[in-house]
Order: structure tokens, then sequence, then C-alpha cells
């Protein structure tokens, strides 16, 4: 049984990989969808990671087509204690930014969709510097001290306005980020690593990325001269272009070789080795992705290979 671990300071208790729910709804119908969370959490898995504004990239979606997903799972199951839901607010077409009544408003259509009457942890999912961090943090302390939200945290925002937003939750004594969800992998390393990171680890925060397989790049199924039927085709494709892409393949090919191990396992095993991270976020459409992702939860990379990923990625 894989060992569950603490998100950052508060006292959830998550599988070190989040299950994406960005494909529910999208990539993935319903029944795929059902597949996926039933076979994940046959594995010990219990953290589910979604969006209120998924999928509404989608001709004819309106958002919280994830949410709406995974609520009728929870239901069907009847295992809403075992499983802790993160989702976000600030990016849904009808509940776009920060502001206080905003919040509220898109955490009750959130709770709705999901079926539940709380969810474990909650996002900021892109800052809105329109907002003072005092408004924000003071909205989703009501949330907390109303038991609709369990944990508090915050996705793409700066160094800064992290900050900034720490030291007014300990000053006021309210609700503070537990955790941070950073655009990080092999392949991006550049926005996380540095200020943002050093303020995550110096506030006990737990960092859990999104992105962890590149849009798919870090699968090795993006080859030079191959064509993959994929949404993700276009995005993934880009890291081709630079040396560093080509550097990481050949370096993933390398280490997964030596364990017999899929390179989407050792891709997800070097986030989950790097400092401050608890649980990188990767996603499945299908039930045959699932192994290459669980995997990662139970390999322990030496010394030796975390350096020779490292060093390749630079």
């Amino acid at each position: 049984m894989t060992e569950l671990r603490t998100l950052g300071t508060s006292d959830l208790k998550v599988f070190p990989l989040n299950l994406g729910g960005n494909v529910f709804g999208w990539t993935a119908d319903e029944a795929e969808s059902f597949a996926v969370l039933d076979a994940y959490a046959a594995a010990g898995g219990n953290f589910v990671d979604t969006a209120d504004t998924y999928t509404s990239w989608i001709p004819g979606h309106v958002g919280g087509e994830s949410e709406t997903v995974i609520g009728k799972w929870l239901a069907a199951r009847r295992n809403r204690p075992d499983v802790v839901i993160a989702t976000k607010v600030g990016a849904h077409p009808r509940y776009k930014g920060l502001a206080a009544a905003n919040i509220r408003a898109a955490a009750e259509a959130s709770l709705v969709r999901l079926g539940t009457d709380y969810i474990d942890l909650y996002y900021t999912h892109f800052d809105d510097e329109t907002v003072g961090v005092e408004e924000i943090i003071t909205a989703l302390d009501r949330l907390v001290k109303e038991g609709k939200v369990r944990a508090i945290a915050a996705s793409n925002i700066s160094a800064e306005r992290l900050n900034a937003s720490l030291a007014f939750s300990e000053r006021e004594g309210l609700a503070r980020y537990v955790a941070l969800q950073p655009h990080y992998n092999l392949v991006s390393r550049d926005t996380y690593e540095g200020e943002l990171r050093d303020t995550v680890a110096a506030h006990g925060l737990a960092a859990v990325p999104y992105f962890g397989l590149a849009a798919g790049f870090l699968t090795g199924k993006y080859r030079p001269g191959t064509t993959v039927d994929s949404a993700r085709a276009g995005s993934a494709a880009k890291y081709l272009e630079s040396d560093r892409g080509v550097r990481v393949l050949a370096a993933l090919d390398r280490v997964a070789g030596a364990h017999g191990v899929e390179l989407a396992t050792v891709a997800l095993a070097w986030l989950a080795a790097r400092p401050t991270v608890v649980a990188p976020i990767a996603s499945a459409r299908s039930v045959a992705q699932l192994p290459a992702l669980l995997a990662a939860a139970g390999l322990k990379l030496t010394a030796a290979e975390v350096a020779e990923l490292t060093a390749a990625s630079a």
C-alpha cells in the first residue's frame, strides 16, 4: 500500500500522484472517466484535481463539465469521505476573477456540480492582481469558517503575491494557503525553480505541479518524424524544437530502460523527488494510460539518475 503524504500544513493526507480531471467530459466521456476514477481508487489513489472552468474551451461546453462527471462518480460510488477533491476558482466564463462575491458564487456552483457540501482543497486558479490579497484571503477564509472548504491553495501566482497573501493570513489569523500548483516538469523548470519555490519551502507549503508530463511530451510518444492523434499534439510537439527536449527524452530513455518502466513513470518520479513536491498531477483519458502514472508512486530513482535527468533538463 502506497503511503499517503501530508499536504503542506493541512490535515489532508494524499496519494503521491494527483489524478488530473481536465480530461473528464472532454477526451474521456463519462463512462471512460468513471473507469479511470475507479481504477485510480482501486490502486489506493484518493486525490482528484479539477477546476470549475474545465472544459469551457470545448465548443458547446459552458464550464463545469469535469466537476459534474466527478460529482456523479462520487454519488454513484458513495465514497465522498475517501476522496480528496481539489477544484479551482477564477477562470470559469461566468465567474471570472477573484473578487469576494465571485469567489463565493463560484464556490457554491462548484459544490452543486460536485454534489457535495464541502471542497477539500480550493485553489485560486489564476491570480487576479486587480483584487487585493486581503479581499481574496478574507473571502476564502469565510468559506473555511463555514465548513464549505477544508483548505485553500493558489496556482499561477507570483512569489510577491504569494508572500503577501501568506503574510496577511498570518497577521490576521485567517486561513492560509497550504499548497501551490505551479507549471513544473522536466522541460519547464524556469517558472517555479527560484523565488517561487523558495517561498513554498520557507512557509511549509506543498507543491502540486500541473502539466507534469508536459501535455504528453514526457510520455515519449512524440518523436521526430512521428504524428500523434491527440488533442494536445500541438502543445507537446513544440518541445521537440529545443535541444532540451531532445536531451530529456534521451535521458528518460536510459533511466526508464534501466528500471523496465515507461518514460512517463520516470518523468513523474523525478518530479516527486524534487524539493517541496508532494504530488505531481497527471491525467489519463483511458484505463490503459493509468498504470504508467500510478507506477511513479512506487519508483525510487537513484541519486545518480535524478542528477542525470536534472542535468539533461537544465
